[in-house]
């Protein structure tokens, strides 16, 4: 019998969710998504320790610690994709520093330095998401990026408004993060499990994904951040799936047809008004959803501090004492 995994992939791109090039090698998924605390957990082990080492070799070593610090992130982001990308056919999703959500100007800067990273070391930017915060001014950036052929990938997506404007600004792909949602309402409600018929993570993205069928965008959206495999199977059909190594693996041992949940045919034949959001309307929106306002916040917060957890971490390499 044909394992859940196989049987995903009928309706789903599936997309490994993580910096480990052995779990990438294993699975063999069609893109690869990454962010500062997956290369972050992939550089502390032995096995990438020359990937660490030959970044910290390209760094400036006249330049402040800020900026060999940069150069340093720089580096080792490219460097754990170009290996990804020898491993997978399809395209690998690179980060902007979270420092820099709330910057269009800087983002910009930030995502056309990757790719010029990438495009020296022979890798077309056709096979390079640049992930970016989906604040108002990451999505602005994402919006020009798009129109100089940088794809991007809007990631920290909660709410049904940073979906809508990230479709009206024409960005290549989205992530909606089904887990952590659902966290958020789990622990609102105390801790108790939420039943699965009822998971909020998994009913955001069922709405977005209607929404941009109904209205023929062509952004497309993956699914991510997920807690159990159920979340994923409810999505079937999703335009991709990024999913962590460890449940991959539970989804390759378990034997079972996976029914298509989703389809752009059923959402073409919904009554789904269309909406409209200028500046103040999306913040206005986005304010009002206080799961998505915090659990934005809170992811900047930590891919940033993993982002300088890893600084420390290699530059302490450089210089055990």
């Amino acid at each position: 019998m044909t394992s859940q995994l196989g049987s995903l992939q009928r309706w789903s791109v599936i997309v490994a969710d993580t910096g480990d090039l052995a779990a990438i090698e294993r699975f063999r998924p069609q893109d690869a998504t990454t962010n500062p605390s997956l290369i972050l957990a992939s550089a502390r082990d032995p096995r990438y320790r020359p990937l660490v080492e030959a970044a910290l070799t390209r760094i400036d070593a006249g330049g402040s610690r800020d900026a060999r610090a940069e150069q340093l992130i720089d580096g080792l982001f490219v460097a754990f994709g170009r290996r990804i990308l020898e491993l997978i056919p399809g395209r690998v999703s690179t980060e902007v520093d979270a420092r820099l959500s709330f910057e269009q100007q800087a983002t910009e800067n930030k995502a056309r330095r990757l790719i010029e990273l990438y495009e020296q070391a022979g890798v077309s930017r056709e096979r390079v998401l640049i992930k970016i915060a989906s604040t108002w001014e990451g999505i602005r950036a994402a919006e020009t990026l798009e129109r100089e052929g940088i794809h991007c990938n809007l990631t920290l997506l909660f709410s049904f408004a940073q979906a809508v404007a990230c479709a009206d600004a024409g960005v290549t792909l989205i992530s909606p993060f089904v887990g952590r949602i659902y966290d958020w309402y789990k622990a609102a409600k105390g801790g108790a499990d939420i039943a699965r018929e009822s998971d909020p993570g998994v009913a955001s993205v069922e709405r977005i994904y209607e929404y941009y069928k109904k209205f023929g965008y062509p952004t497309q959206v993956m699914g991510a951040s997920f807690r159990k495999t159920t979340q994923i199977l409810d999505l079937a059909g999703c335009d991709l799936l990024t999913i962590s190594p460890d449940l991959l693996a539970a989804l390759e041992s378990a034997e079972g047809d996976v029914p298509r949940r989703l389809g752009a045919e059923a959402a073409a034949g919904r009554e789904i008004p269309r909406v409209a959001l200028d500046e103040a309307g999306f913040r206005w929106s986005h304010n009002e959803d206080a799961m998505a306002t915090e659990k934005l916040a809170d992811g900047i917060r930590r891919f940033n501090a993993d982002s300088q957890k890893l600084v420390e971490f290699a530059f302490g390499m450089a210089d055990p004492r």
